[in-house]
């Protein structure tokens, strides 16, 4: 049946079944210090990844640092319009993972594939990377849509986490992973995100 394959929770691919987004620290403090790629080619990346979240009902465990103790403001607007039901939770650990909320979030998911990503990759995307890594679970860094104070910062923790294990994939890969079949009930989905996305990228393009 089209589409049947796409419903597996036990899929060895990413399917909406079976997978968990992770956002992590996209706040205008840490966006505006990326240097491994540009703010808009981030931010269209990031928030496509977001739209398929809510697209195909994935669970969103969102994070922050620093918002409570005064130092940094909340997620950046775009990612709070992308995602607007999602609760953050706010920390003090620079690696997520050792936060309780976080850890619990994740946890209360049931999900062992974990699609990752945040700001900065060498930080914030690698440390609970290699954690959740050692525990079984499987990660896949979202190589466009995160970002490092610079490019040699971001390539060396992308190659740190592949080492470990990590599997990256890009914002539109991902989307056609969830999607998989074009015969699949709610296919417009994915086709609505592809008419939002290249026209904005050809726009990039163009600046460029």
């Amino acid at each position: 049946m089209a589409g049947e394959t796409t419903k597996r929770a036990d899929d060895h691919l990413l399917t909406p079944d079976n997978a968990v987004l992770v956002l992590i620290d996209y706040q205008p403090e840490q966006v505006g210090t990326v240097r491994s790629i540009g703010h808009d080619e981030l931010m269209l990346n990031i928030t496509a990844v977001a739209r398929a979240a809510q697209a195909y009902d994935l669970p969103v465990v969102l994070s922050t640092v620093g918002v409570e103790l005064g130092v940094n403001t909340g997620t950046i607007a775009e990612l709070r319009d992308a995602l607007p039901a999602t609760k953050e939770i706010d920390r003090t650990t620079l690696n997520s993972w050792e936060d309780e909320d976080f850890r619990a979030a994740v946890e209360a998911t049931g999900r062992k594939k974990i699609i990752m990503t945040g700001l900065w990759t060498e930080v914030c995307v690698a440390f609970p990377t290699l954690d959740l890594l050692r525990e079984g679970y499987e990660v896949y860094p979202v190589a466009d849509a995160i970002g490092g104070i610079s490019s040699t910062a971001h390539e060396q923790a992308m190659v740190r986490m592949t080492s470990a294990g990590a599997q990256p994939v890009t914002a539109i890969s991902l989307v056609a992973e969830l999607q998989r079949d074009w015969g699949r009930p709610d296919a417009d989905e994915l086709r609505g995100i592809m008419r939002w996305y290249f026209p904005k990228l050809d726009d990039l393009s163009a600046k460029g």
